[in-house]
């Protein structure tokens, strides 16, 4: 049966979003870009298409909807379960806190660890925040992680990398959304390879980081997301190999080199063992984080280059 060919009798919001509950549970959909259980995604959803306040279900529950509304929900609500869509690529926008960035199918999700750290300011890690001058986000996506660290270092210029040009392309609406064009570029750039000798008192990255393992296992709606983001071969650590190897030099006096690698941890641990690899805990999760300072790779250099 077709639960969507029978949608007569939904009349209100709280109609729509029981119905919703209900298929979204039954098709067994994953969550993860933006919510984690059928009920709030629902909601987003028919938040979303009825141009109603995201923060605000209780007062329209027992609105009823106009004939075209209804179509519109039905669609929005069908597309999620049939194509296995995220939601964020339904609605063309994502949420990193009270930040709203434009997302579509060229970058992935924004769901960043990093962008809590940012709020903070890098706090305790960096004392003086007006006095940091340089970030790079590397493996920029979207740019919000480029956006938050304009608005975290006032007086910082910023550097948004990444290998995709339809990345860049959706990061220059998002620069362009927020009022930024003048204080971050977008660069072209397989990680370090385009900038020559640019150097800065922040480095920024989250990095494709999933193992081959997982990546075989991935739900729909990851696969949804673009494959260059995500794996980085067989252990997940292609990427931040040659982050590491490679940051020193790209680092002032003093600086700091933040990356965010999932599970990762024993795997990166065990690979360099003579790192000295601070953790850096967030509300979202714990230990998905890392920090170093430019000087802790310089004391280790010799055992952290690339394989020949």
């Amino acid at each position: 049966m077709d639960y969507f060919d029978d949608t007569e009798s939904l009349i209100t919001v709280r109609d729509w979003l029981r119905f919703a509950v209900s298929r979204f549970n039954e098709a067994r959909l994953f969550f993860g870009h933006g919510s984690d259980n059928a009920f709030d995604e629902a909601a987003y959803l028919i938040l979303h298409t009825l141009n109603l306040p995201l923060d605000r279900l209780d007062p329209f529950l027992d609105a009823s909807l106009t004939h075209g509304e209804s179509e519109q929900v039905k669609a929005v609500i069908e597309r999620r379960v049939k194509e296995r869509i995220p939601a964020a690529y339904l609605t063309r926008e994502a949420w990193l806190g009270a930040h709203r960035f434009y997302v579509d199918e060229r970058v992935i999700v924004p769901r960043s660890f990093i962008a809590e750290l940012l709020h903070e300011q890098l706090t305790p890690w960096i004392e003086e925040p007006d006095e940091v001058s340089s970030v790079l986000d590397l493996c920029s996506g979207s740019g919000c992680l480029a956006i938050l660290a304009a608005q975290a270092f006032p007086d910082s210029r910023i550097d948004a990398v990444d290998l995709s040009r339809d990345a860049l392309a959706v990061a220059t609406r998002n620069v362009a959304d927020y009022g930024l064009t003048d204080r971050i570029e977008l660069i072209e750039s397989d990680l370090f390879a385009a900038l020559e000798r640019r150097t800065y008192d922040v480095i920024l990255s989250n990095p494709p980081y999933v193992n081959a393992e997982s990546i075989a296992a991935l739900p729909p709606e990851y696969r949804a997301e673009p494959a260059l983001a995500l794996g980085s071969g067989e252990d997940g650590l292609d990427a931040t190999r040659q982050i590491l190897a490679q940051a020193e030099a790209h680092l002032n006096p003093g600086g700091l080199l933040l990356v965010e690698i999932g599970h990762n941890r024993d795997v990166l641990e065990a690979a360099y063992p003579e790192l000295p690899f601070t953790w850096l805990d967030t509300e979202s999760g714990d230990q998905f984080v890392f920090m170093l300072r430019r000087e802790d790779l310089s004391d280790h250099r010799a055992r952290i280059n690339l394989p020949a």
